[in-house]
């Protein structure tokens, strides 16, 4: 597995057909390979969306925020002056599990919480994925607390339409956001995991949850009221 951890890189240069051709069927491309394979198409649609939203390309911080319930992944981004908008919505393809956070491995629990992009990988056996920081240090503290300590890892956002424990985007979706997060830099991208979109609607946390829930969604709720509704 390639992963990239570090900062803003952008590549304009474009890779011959029959390379792509070689990359999709060997399965190692590099992440600048990659991104000479989708960046300009990516590119270009990432560029009317983000015009559209009054932000410029790359934006100096950006969020993608996953709603369990409407499954759906909604693009938030801000420029210069720091304000939060709204980019796009994409359709969430297959995420399994239910409401509420992941506790153990092998439990198929999309994870909740608030977390960061820690590496990409352009290798995936789902095209081309994000991974996040599951488990991050309230995930660990949480298990800790309950004596729980296997609690499952290698949490990404990735293309295709199957996933188990992951989240499933599509293909095109995930080229935009793979190229998104290395223009832009992953250190500058937040990932919220949300039972649904709480800014529209409540949610109790279900019977099964731990007590601590309660304070889980409370964080996820004044994260998302942060960020704008769409138009």
């Amino acid at each position: 597995m390639i992963l990239l951890t570090g900062g803003a890189i952008a590549f304009r240069h474009r890779i011959s057909p029959l390379h792509a051709l070689w990359l999709r069927a060997f399965g190692r491309a590099t992440v600048a390979e990659r991104l000479a394979e989708h960046g300009p198409a990516a590119r270009a649609r990432l560029g009317r969306n983000f015009a559209s939203a009054g932000v410029e390309y790359p934006p100096l911080h950006f969020v993608l925020a996953v709603f369990k319930a409407e499954r759906e992944l909604h693009l938030f981004a801000a420029g210069p002056d720091r304000e939060a908008k709204f980019v796009k919505a994409y359709p969430v393809h297959g995420a399994s599990g239910e409401s509420g956070p992941k506790l153990r491995e092998g439990d198929r629990q999309v994870p909740e919480g608030c977390y960061r992009i820690d590496a990409l990988h352009p290798n995936s056996r789902f095209h081309l994925s994000l991974r996040i920081d599951y488990p991050n240090e309230f995930d660990r503290a949480r298990g800790a607390e309950d004596g729980r300590a296997e609690l499952g890892e290698n949490i990404f956002i990735h293309g295709g339409s199957a996933s188990v424990g992951c989240v499933a985007v599509g293909d095109e979706a995930i080229e935009e956001l793979f190229v998104l997060a290395v223009d832009g830099g992953i250190e500058k991208g937040r990932v919220i995991l949300s039972p649904r979109d709480l800014r529209r609607q409540g949610d109790s946390p279900p019977p099964t949850s731990p007590p601590w829930t309660v304070r889980l969604y409370a964080e996820i709720e004044r994260e998302l009221a942060a960020l704008p509704l769409p138009r």
